[in-house]
């Protein structure tokens, strides 16, 4: 992989694996960079432009073989291998995550699930028993674990991200309402839904601007 890669380029490259999963499944073999570019709403140049970020996977007047650049995208984010994932906090949110079966499928296993109400404890939830929150140390001090995703309330976050990294995670999918402190060599990706739908408000308001 090259050095630096920004991290506009990194948020695409999961479209860039969608799309040419969509077109292996259609039977294509090849595609250029302008038809990529259609798909996406991006153009030739920015596409020919992220991939060289990681090496040169195309000819020219040729394009890209549409499996073997699915493979080296996969490899770039790690999709070739399996990552172990808990599920802290299991209400609407987690609940999802844990039943949402493309992630299995893409190598994302959930192996565990915690939660502090009593009516939860002990439920299966997609083939995984919810255990109490308060044997998560104990579990981390025991299993390894890849991935946390953690949808508990604002108020207990960042005190249950302290204890996941005490733990050893370093990977944490935020869906908690607030954006968390955490130390360099842990990663943190906060998701607040409500971004987006406010970025679908603005356009609306604004889609009639000269």
């Amino acid at each position: 992989m090259a050095g630096h890669v920004s991290d506009a380029v990194i948020r695409r490259l999961p479209g860039y694996y969608r799309h040419l999963r969509e077109l292996e499944a259609m039977g294509v073999q090849q595609i250029s960079s302008q038809e990529l570019g259609k798909r996406m709403n991006l153009t030739p140049s920015q596409i020919r432009q992220d991939i060289n970020c990681f090496g040169g996977f195309g000819r020219q007047g040729y394009g890209y073989k549409v499996t073997e650049l699915k493979g080296h995208i996969g490899e770039i984010l790690g999709m070739d291998q399996s990552h172990r994932m808990i599920i802290l906090g299991v209400g609407n949110i987690g609940s999802a995550v844990a039943k949402y079966p493309t992630f299995s499928r893409e190598g994302f296993e959930t192996v565990a699930a915690f939660d502090v109400a009593s009516d939860k404890i002990g439920m299966l939830l997609h083939g995984v028993k919810v255990q109490p929150m308060s044997e998560l140390d104990d579990y981390l001090k025991e299993n390894q674990v890849d991935i946390a995703v953690l949808s508990v309330p604002a108020i207990v976050a960042q005190d249950t991200l302290k204890r996941l990294y005490d733990g050893g995670v370093r990977a944490v999918w935020n869906f908690a309402p607030t954006d968390l402190t955490h130390p360099d060599d842990m990663i943190v990706v906060n998701v607040h839904l409500s971004d987006s739908l406010k970025i679908l408000s603005y356009h609306m308001a604004h889609q009639h601007d000269a």
